[in-house]
């Protein structure tokens, strides 16, 4: 052997063989849970028959109030209709549509008018109906000249506006048009006031916030009891829309409600996050108890109003 080829051998001999290390791959980000573990707020599910009573016996105490007039407002396509049709059902015990509703996507208002909606209690006769009715607006609109004006809907609160009154969105309702009302009387006027939006809805226009903030003010000045109504939980949040009853465990919805706390300045205690029937032919006892844990609360910060007026 040469002394060349002992030394590349000794060389291959002495040589360590080194493991490459393997690659490990980027660890990705684990992403939040979409619910929280409990329920921010307690609802009774499949015990809706408390809250169903305490609606069915409210009778107004003040002798002059026949019916507590609860008053719906919010941007076009919030679901006002809706829900006064989601309440008749429940009461009703069947699907019924006393508020004409649009299925379709319009930046335009399908309510025109000035309606007052009473629910009829059961099919005796004389006909009767329950001590409270929901008036149903024209839908608040960008810009100063489209939808109802905040003007007109303060009058409404202090009962100048009669049945039927259709909206000018270019000339707001005087007292020299056919449809004031000169002389309101305690019935005529608004009980409570609750501001409805949608949560599948995008992000509210600062023009349509002032108006609210301006109906606000006007119903702050007047004493009148203020809530807040998010609807269509199940199109906007999936964990809600599998069921409806991890409504108060969606992240999604909380912040929903907190901004619009915060946007319209309605504590997150007096907004209540709803479900409206839409596609359903029959009633379903857990949509039934978000709609009447909300309107328990309409008819008690109502009474609370009737109760002190003179």
């Amino acid at each position: 052997m040469s002394l060349a080829q002992a030394a590349v051998l000794t060389c291959f001999k002495s040589t360590a063989i080194v493991p490459v290390p393997k690659l490990s791959s980027p660890t990705m980000p684990e992403r939040p849970p979409p619910s929280l573990n409990e329920p921010w707020r307690k609802i009774s599910w499949g015990d809706k028959l408390k809250d169903l009573q305490y609606v069915q016996k409210y009778q107004p105490e003040h002798s002059n109030i026949k019916s507590l007039r609860i008053l719906l407002y919010g941007p076009v396509g919030a679901g006002k209709s809706s829900f006064i049709n989601s309440v008749s059902n429940i009461l009703r015990g069947r699907m019924s549509i006393p508020a004409a509703a649009s299925a379709t996507t319009s930046d335009k208002s399908f309510t025109t008018r000035y309606e007052t909606h009473k629910i009829r209690k059961g099919k005796g006769q004389p006909k009767t109906f329950y001590p409270f009715v929901f008036n149903d607006i024209m839908g608040l609109e960008e810009g100063s000249d489209a939808g109802v004006s905040a003007e007109d809907i303060k009058l409404v609160m202090k009962g100048h506006v009669r049945e039927g009154h259709k909206f000018n969105p270019v000339s707001p309702l005087s007292d020299r048009d056919r449809g004031y009302n000169p002389d309101p009387a305690p019935d005529d006027k608004v009980h409570v006031l609750v501001c409805v939006i949608s949560a599948n809805s995008a992000e509210t226009k600062h023009s349509v916030l002032e108006k609210i903030s301006n109906i606000r003010e006007t119903a702050a000045d007047l004493g009148i009891p203020q809530m807040g109504l998010i609807t269509n939980i199940d199109a906007a949040c999936g964990e809600t829309e599998k069921d409806v009853k991890n409504v108060y465990k969606s992240k999604h919805l909380k912040k929903k409600m907190t901004d619009f706390s915060s946007a319209v300045g309605i504590p997150v205690n007096c907004i209540f996050p709803v479900k409206n029937y839409s596609h359903e032919i029959d009633i379903n006892n857990d949509v039934d108890s978000l709609i009447l844990s909300a309107l328990r609360r309409m008819i008690d910060f109502g009474d609370d109003y009737i109760e002190n007026m003179p």
